[in-house]
C-alpha cells in the first residue's frame, strides 16, 4: 500500500501539471495536435526506456500473441478519445474547472465497473467517493449552480473524457492484466498516435511543424509527453494493475490540488481556506475509498502465508 500511495501522490503532481501544459498547447496545435503530439512523445519515451532497461521482456513479449483488440479498446477510451475531449474543453473552460470535472472520474468507474463488469461497490466506496468530490468543490469555492452556468459545451466534453477514462481503466483491468505495464504503457499510447494522426487526416487539421518550434512549446510537449502520457502511465496501470481500477481513478481527487500547487509555485497564485479544507475532505474521501483495496491485498497476502 505505501507504494501504492507514494504513486498515486507522484501521479497526481504529474497530471497536475499537465492540464496547464494542455491550456498552452491547445492554442497552437489544437485538440488532436495536442493528442499527437503527447502520444508520440510519450511513446517514444518509453520505447527508449525498454530498449535501454527491458530487453529481456521485450524478447519475451515479441513470442506471445498479444491482445491487439484489447489494446486498441484501451487505447482509444483511455488515450485517444478522453485526450481530444480535455483538449476540447480546454479551449472552452479553465484548466482549474477541467480538474474539477475530471474529479467525477472514480464515480464513472465505480458505476461502469458495477453495471457492465459487476464489480461489488460497498456503501463506504460510494460515501468515499462523495467526500472526495465534495472535497474538490470546496477547493475552488465552487457550488453545482456555478458548474452548470460555465460553458456548457466545455463542461460537456470535460465530462465525456471521464466516463472514457472510467471505462479504460475497467477494460485495462480485465482484459490487460497478465500484460506487463511497461508494454500496455507503450503500445497504448503508440496505437493512439496512430489513432489521432488519422484523424488529424481525416478533418484537415493541420499538422503544423513549425507550431512546434517555440521553446516554450517544446518544453510543454516535454511535460506533457515525456512525463505527463510517459512516465506517469507506468505509474497509472501500475495502480490498476497491483490495486484497481477504482483505487487508480482516485488520482483524479487529488490533481485539482496539485494544480492550484503549481500556480502557486509557478504562478505566484495565492492558498486559500478552501484548499485547505478541501484539502482535508479529499485525502478522507481517498481513505475511505481505498479501504477495500487495503483489506483486497491482505486477504491475498494471508492466503499466499497459508499455502
Amino acid at each position: 500500500m505505501n507504494r501504492l500511495y507514494s504513486s498515486l501522490f507522484i501521479l497526481s503532481m504529474i497530471w497536475g501539471m499537465s492540464f496547464l501544459f494542455i491550456k498552452l498547447l491547445v492554442g497552437e496545435l489544437g485538440p488532436w495536435g495536442v493528442v499527437f503530439w503527447r502520444c508520440l512523445f510519450g511513446a517514444m519515451t518509453l520505447g527508449f526506456m525498454m530498449i535501454i532497461f527491458q530487453k529481456r521482456e521485450l524478447k519475451k513479449t515479441y513470442k506471445k500473441k498479444l491482445p491487439w483488440f484489447s489494446l486498441f479498446l484501451v487505447a482509444l477510451f483511455n488515450n485517444a478519445i478522453p485526450f481530444a475531449f480535455i483538449a476540447m474543453s480546454e479551449l472552452k473552460i479553465s484548466s482549474s474547472l477541467a480538474s474539477v470535472i475530471n474529479a467525477t472520474t472514480p464515480i464513472w468507474t465505480v458505476v461502469i465497473g458495477s453495471v457492465f463488469f459487476l464489480v461489488r461497490v460497498s456503501i463506504r466506496q460510494w460515501l468515499g467517493i462523495a467526500l472526495g468530490f465534495l472535497g474538490v468543490l470546496t477547493l475552488l469555492n465552487l457550488d453545482v449552480k456555478g458548474l452548470l452556468t460555465e460553458n456548457f459545451i466545455g463542461a460537456g466534453t470535460m465530462l465525456a473524457a471521464t466516463f472514457c477514462y472510467g471505462l479504460g481503466a475497467q477494460l485495462a483491468r480485465r482484459r490487460l492484466k497478465e500484460i506487463s505495464i511497461m508494454i500496455v504503457s507503450f503500445t497504448t499510447l503508440l496505437i493512439s498516435t496512430f489513432i489521432s494522426l488519422v484523424v488529424m487526416i481525416s478533418t484537415k487539421e493541420p499538422l503544423n511543424m513549425s507550431s512546434i518550434s517555440s521553446v516554450e512549446t517544446i518544453l510543454s510537449l516535454i511535460g506533457l509527453g515525456v512525463f505527463g502520457s510517459g512516465f506517469a502511465y507506468l505509474l497509472y496501470y501500475y495502480m490498476v494493475k497491483e490495486g484497481s481500477a477504482e483505487f487508480a481513478s482516485l488520482v483524479t481527487y487529488i490533481v485539482p490540488i496539485t494544480a492550484m500547487l503549481w500556480g502557486y509555485l509557478l504562478l505566484g497564485e495565492t492558498i486559500s481556506t478552501y484548499m485547505i479544507v478541501g484539502l482535508l475532505f479529499v485525502f478522507a474521501g481517498v481513505y475511505m475509498s481505498s479501504l477495500t483495496v487495503k483489506k483486497k491485498n491482505i486477504v491475498s497476502t494471508t492466503e499466499v502465508a497459508k499455502n
